[in-house]
């Protein structure tokens, strides 16, 4: 996307509105309040066409009524890019995006996956938001201006039916339709044993080499941030802007057991949840939060005091400032005349980061994860983190496995580095571990039954589907089983019990290089690492 094409911006409500200093335009009032009259809310795109180009009120009318009106500024967000991809794309070849045909979305669709004079080809699975953009936005556009859908759609298999669903003009969700391509039928999951993702951590931001040792001169001064953080998109499962929108007080810090409860509020959710949902932290990722919000050793309230003593808390816009928290009701009592009571489901990932509290040192955010500055860290800005971790793990293995290569050789050898992450590999990595375990028990819970009774009871109380399916917030247990675990779908649970003559650890492990890895799909640790786990 060039400077001069089709762009998009979006509103933030959460700042103060920009001056204009023409006095023609500065006559039509405050921006927000006018937005806001306009039906815009935090968050909702704003699409601007090239120079020269009037703006179309019907483009961004889109994102101000039904169906996107239901869903969350994520998915306002990865559908304004796509149109403008879109809109630039036709601009190319001289169309209106009024007047488009099957054929020109066909022209679009070769164009992003295969045409060899696009640099910036896109995998199939990535091509998926753009079809569901699209089909969703010409959906609306057809009930709304009587304008033809040129996205092609076909009725399909119900299995084809349980993908991820566009939304229609009278806000249902819509099936599958033929425009996806054939490579988006599956999304690509991959998972990480333990020994994998520990060695990842430690080398992409604890600063380790592959032999295990601390590389000499290390400085990572959030380094007790980051390391916690992934330990807990690790044990919890959460998807990134959950886990990445805790409040400190969210937390079961005092709570018993090696899995304490917490509650995950609606507003952080991905979908269109009406009621937030509890999961479990290891306890050993709450021990670690501890040390890591420790008032004299952990960086988190160093960030703070350093930030107070800048005064930067205070120039942030539109604080709320929280004065009590009722845990049995997830209740904030906020600041203000008359002060009010705010509940926790209902504040979303964006304004919990204005949430702070009066303390004696001044004010203090209540969100958990910060950056260096003492602000809050927006949940998007742990993509760099992932991204700087398997960018140093990259070139420490080039350095271990090929020292004497240099300029382009280096960068292609980078590539190939067997370790890497992404944040929702956790989250997979999370539900294997938690199928292996619960398949394990099972199977000695149910012997002696028969094939009905075994029928009955799943009825009546689920089964291992029904189990992960809670642990992942997952409202069709069909989800985690077809996306998420599909090539364990087939296992024998007799299988699985064959491994209790190993440690717990050791034997899920063992199931896990057992299956998946001929796949090619789960990360195996690199190195000396690889060794001690394939003697386990």
């Amino acid at each position: 996307m060039t400077e001069d094409g089709w762009r998009v911006d979006f509103y933030d409500f959460l700042k103060p509105a920009p001056s204009l200093p023409d006095e023609y335009l500065a006559s039509f009032g405050d921006l927000h309040e006018r937005a806001a009259r306009n039906k815009a809310r935090h968050g909702t795109p704003i699409i601007i066409p090239p120079h020269g180009v009037l703006p179309d009120p019907r483009l961004n009318l889109f994102f101000r009524v039904r169906p996107m009106t239901g869903r969350k500024p994520r998915t306002w967000r990865r559908y304004a890019m796509t149109l403008v991809v879109w809109l630039n794309f036709l601009d190319a070849v001289g169309r209106d995006w009024a007047e488009v045909t099957p054929q020109d979305m066909e022209a679009f669709k070769d164009w992003r996956l295969t045409d060899v004079r696009n640099p910036e080809r896109i995998q199939p699975g990535s091509f998926d938001t753009d079809r569901a953009a699209l089909n969703t936005f010409y959906s609306w556009a057809s009930g709304a201006y009587a304008l033809v859908n040129p996205v092609p759609s076909v009725s399909t298999a119900e299995q084809d039916e349980r993908q991820e669903q566009e939304i229609g003009p009278d806000g249902q969700r819509r099936g599958r339709d033929g425009f996806r391509p054939t490579g988006a039928r599956r999304r690509q999951v991959k998972w990480l044993l333990r020994a994998a993702f520990e060695q990842w951590r430690d080398i992409g931001l604890r600063g380790y080499g592959f032999y295990g040792l601390r590389i000499p001169g290390w400085r990572g001064m959030n380094e007790d941030r980051d390391a916690v953080f992934v330990d807990g998109l690790y044990g919890t499962g959460l998807r990134l802007q959950e886990w990445a929108s805790v409040l400190d007080l969210e937390l079961p810090v005092g709570a018993s057991g090696n899995f304490p409860k917490a509650w995950l509020a609606a507003s952080c959710i991905k979908g269109t949840k009406k009621e937030g949902r509890a999961y479990r932290i290891p306890r050993r990722v709450l021990r670690d939060i501890v040390a890591y919000c420790d008032p004299l050793e952990g960086s988190r309230t160093e960030a703070i005091r350093r930030a107070q003593r800048e005064g930067r808390f205070q120039r942030l816009p539109y604080l709320r400032i929280v004065t009590g928290y009722n845990a049995r009701t997830r209740t904030l009592r906020v600041e203000g005349t008359p002060e009010s009571l705010l509940p926790l489901d209902t504040i979303g990932p964006d304004e919990r980061r204005l949430l702070f509290r009066r303390t004696a040192q001044g004010l203090e955010p209540l969100a958990l994860w910060l950056a260096p500055s003492g602000i809050p860290k927006k949940p998007d800005g742990w993509e760099d983190t992932f991204q700087a971790a398997n960018a140093r793990i990259a070139e420490k293995w080039v350095q271990w496995t090929a020292p004497e290569l240099k300029g382009q050789e280096r960068e292609l050898r980078k590539e190939l580095c067997p370790l890497w992450a992404r944040p929702h590999m956790a989250r997979h990595s999370f539900a294997l571990k938690w199928f292996s375990l619960l398949s394990l028990v099972w199977q000695p819970a149910v012997e002696g039954f028969t094939t009905q009774e075994l029928a009955d009871l799943r009825e009546q109380f689920g089964d291992v589907w029904y189990a992960l399916a809670t642990l992942l917030g997952h409202d069709d247990p069909a989800v985690t089983k077809d996306v998420y675990l599909e090539p364990f779908t087939s296992l024998q649970v007799d299988y699985l019990v064959s491994l209790l003559d190993e440690e717990e650890q050791t034997a899920v492990d063992a199931l896990v290089r057992t299956v998946a890895t001929a796949g090619g799909r789960t990360l195996l640790p690199v190195g000396p690492a690889a060794n001690r786990v394939a003697t386990a």
